[in-house]
């Protein structure tokens, strides 16, 4: 069974985190009481916290470590351990087994969760009946137990129906999203080449022909106004190959990530008056990523030349472990990022294209923001076709 891909880390972490919380105060709930059961049932409870102290830290560390199945089974090992030591404890058990059931089909998907449910559930019904003393009448036991079966499994089935629905209807997004982009950059390229192929290459022709009748005309006001015909051209030469480098670089099999960014700060100086500083990796990225990463610099830099009054930019690239991180700082009086990663409102789409650029790399995009400056950072994973 294959499990379905997850757009965050974010739920594996709290989930963890969730699970330690249970144990710790199911933990205190038995010390309050003396330890009933000789001690048997808080040993199981002191490895429980252990063992979710253990997943908490696997899933900062490893993600896709702490998704694997052996996680469900010590979690009903450990629940069914509980409960046969001590029988009393039937009802939390069953609580606690649903909460885990939904969690697990959430984050593993509808199959996977269902075959947990199925698993989790029957061995703790057979754990009470083999145990044969669970504090419940024995002519209800049979209807508590029937319920508590088709409760997990109908808590699996919608949970994990829920969770491939979306995960759907994400990946159609992203693929969306893709095309979405790849068809602006093939836009792009065209006007690109359209403005160096048209416009820029005559108004060069007409530099051309007005330094010819300059060095021509022995009138010294028609040769003023010719100074001032070619100095016009000039700037607009300038301006148009500006919108060049800001459309921004398509052969990136050819150019590198710090190439692109090298040929920018020209007219970044020259567009926002402030100074960018570059610590940059020499890194092999494949050119979707560095395509990507360049966009999301290209955009901080762009919001901070338009609306943070920044003075100075530092922008770096680095692999951390096996991950590349960019990240872009600025000394800007910043803004409000209470919903910077919420869905886009009208105006804000560079912060939202940011956002899909980092998920399309299986990255993660960070925005801090403050009366001191705005920090963007994103890291997504290198890959085995890049390297430094």
């Amino acid at each position: 069974m294959r499990r379905i891909p997850i757009e965050s880390t974010g739920a594996i972490v709290v989930f963890a985190a969730a699970r330690l919380a249970v144990a710790v105060v199911a933990l205190a709930a038995i010390a309050a009481v003396g330890f009933p059961y000789e001690g048997r049932a808080g040993a199981v409870v002191a490895v429980f916290v252990a063992w979710s102290a253990g997943v908490l830290f696997l899933a900062r560390r490893d993600p896709d470590r702490a998704l694997g199945l052996f996680v469900p089974a010590v979690d009903f090992a450990l629940l069914l351990a509980l409960e046969l030591v001590a029988p009393d404890t039937v009802g939390a058990v069953r609580l606690a087994a649903l909460f885990m059931i939904a969690a697990h089909a959430h984050i593993q998907g509808e199959r996977r969760g269902v075959t947990i449910a199925a698993i989790g559930s029957t061995a703790l019904v057979a754990g009470t009946a083999i145990r044969g003393d669970a504090p419940v009448d024995s002519d209800l036991l049979g209807f508590y137990e029937a319920v508590f079966l088709l409760s997990s499994l109908a808590t699996a089935v919608v949970v994990g129906l829920l969770r491939t629905s979306e995960s759907a209807s994400r990946l159609r997004a992203r693929g969306l999203s893709r095309r979405s982009m790849q068809a602006e950059s093939e836009v792009r390229r065209r006007v690109a080449e359209s403005i160096h192929d048209g416009p820029v290459q005559e108004l060069i022709g007409l530099d051309m022909i007005l330094s010819a009748a300059r060095s021509e005309s022995g009138d010294t006001k028609a040769g003023g106004l010719i100074d001032e015909a070619r100095e016009l051209v000039s700037r607009n030469v300038r301006a148009l190959r500006d919108e060049i480098v800001d459309l921004g670089p398509y052969a990136f099999h050819e150019m590198t990530f710090d190439t692109a960014i090298e040929n920018c700060l020209p007219v970044w100086q020259r567009r926002y008056g402030f100074e960018v500083r570059l610590a940059i990796e020499r890194i092999t990225l494949p050119p979707e990523m560095a395509g990507d990463l360049f966009r999301i610099a290209q955009e901080a830099v762009a919001n901070a030349g338009r609306h943070s009054g920044a003075t100075q930019v530092e922008l770096s690239l680095r692999t951390v472990d096996s991950d590349v991180e960019l990240r872009v700082a600025d000394d800007g009086h910043g803004f409000d990022g209470d919903g910077v990663l919420a869905p886009p409102e009208p105006g804000h789409l560079g912060l939202a294209s940011m956002r899909e650029r980092a998920e399309l790399m299986d990255g993660e995009l960070e925005i801090e923001s403050s009366g001191r400056g705005t920090r963007v950072l994103v890291r997504a994973p290198l890959g085995a076709a890049a390297a430094p």
